[in-house]
């Protein structure tokens, strides 16, 4: 039990580390969630504040999940396999959770998909690469980046039934699945009301700014 108090303090205080509201406010001087869609993320990183920050923002919040997860492989000496999952799944859901509801900021973070890619390169660098790929191709193909993350969910989700990792681990990356469902919905219901950022047309407009 003390193992597991230990992985869920440690991921969820990786999780605080909100690039988007520190960067925003120390680079920029203004809080990421009064802008856009109101959320520290990549996404709206890049969106309102164009993509040289936003790379900045994904590539901090993907490497919090790698290097949380990375220090759980070492200090409990696990590995991704069915005796290490629960130990790297309650980690790396809880820097999800940190990313989400960061004590600091009225609970009021992200939604997580950044972090999610980086605790899968954590927990195995093909693994993570082909979660990324995932997400890249279906937010290309839809042309909208929520349908990349509901991409990597379902893919995560497959993941830890295929390798057998245990029951925790799956009811942990359903959870995981159903909540980042439940951020989302706003951006689905932009979707059916044609208003939610294209991809392409994101790119567009940062490419005609530069």
């Amino acid at each position: 039990m003390r193992d597991y108090i230990i992985v869920i303090i440690l991921g969820y205080l990786f999780g605080n580390v909100q690039a988007a509201y520190l960067l925003g406010k120390k680079i920029k001087k203004v809080d990421i969630r009064t802008l856009g869609h109101g959320n520290a993320g990549a996404s709206n990183a890049v969106e309102s504040l164009g993509k040289k920050f936003g790379f900045a923002v994904l590539l901090i919040d993907m490497l919090k999940g790698i290097v949380s997860i990375l220090l759980v492989k070492m200090i409990f000496n696990v590995g991704f396999d069915s005796e290490g999952a629960l130990l790297l799944y309650l980690n790396g859901y809880s820097v999800i959770l940190g990313h989400i509801f960061p004590f600091y900021m009225n609970f009021k973070g992200g939604k997580g998909t950044a972090s999610m890619a980086g605790i899968l390169l954590g927990l195995n660098i093909w693994i993570g690469l082909l979660g990324m790929l995932i997400v890249t191709v279906a937010a290309i193909v839809s042309d909208y980046i929520i349908i990349g993350t509901l991409a990597l969910t379902i893919y995560i989700i497959g993941l830890t039934v295929f390798l057998d990792l245990g029951t925790g681990p799956i009811l942990i990356s359903v959870f995981g699945a159903l909540l980042s469902l439940k951020l989302h919905l706003p951006n689905y219901k932009r979707i059916f009301l044609g208003t939610e950022g294209k991809v392409s047309r994101v790119l567009k407009i940062r490419k005609s700014r530069k």
